[in-house]
């Protein structure tokens, strides 16, 4: 056992649960190869693969680099969860609500539900701002509480 971790580099455990994966991957491929819209899928996923990998990748590890060269100093919070995570519920909102967004899908909107679409970019843009407010007080009230110490 130890000299398969040795060369494999984990546990057996792990490989199979990556050949599983792969099963499934495979199985999901095989199944869309004969849709019509297998193609715009395909560069749909390779196209959101680029955008994440070349460009969301590199700005949001640039920032979490520069928040966490900025640690609480004095028995201060460091600011680093108080942004990452309203930054993850706005980011999830965003892709949860991208089509609702960006107005993309009215018409199926109407038909599903025979109501006139609302764009929901200002409703998310104030969610994003009360996590993020909400995220700053908790921060400000953390740092208070440390000084008062």
């Amino acid at each position: 056992m130890a000299e398969f971790r040795r060369v494999y580099g984990a546990a057996p455990w792990h490989l199979l649960l990556l050949a599983g994966c792969f099963a499934v991957t495979g199985w999901i491929a095989l199944r869309l190869a004969g849709e019509a819209s297998a193609l715009r899928m395909l560069l749909w996923f390779l196209g959101a693969v680029i955008a994440h990998d070349l460009v969301l990748f590199p700005v949001y590890a640039s920032l979490d680099r520069v928040l966490r060269r900025a640690p609480g100093r004095g028995g201060a919070p460091s600011p680093l969860n108080h942004v990452r995570v309203p930054a993850l519920g706005a980011a999830l909102l965003f892709l949860i609500y991208l089509p609702g967004i960006l107005g993309l899908g009215d018409g199926t909107y109407v038909a599903a539900t025979g109501l006139a679409p609302r764009t929901m970019v200002g409703r998310w843009l104030a969610v994003s701002g009360a996590l993020f407010a909400a995220s700053a007080l908790l921060y400000a009230v953390r740092r208070l509480a440390g000084r008062a110490r």
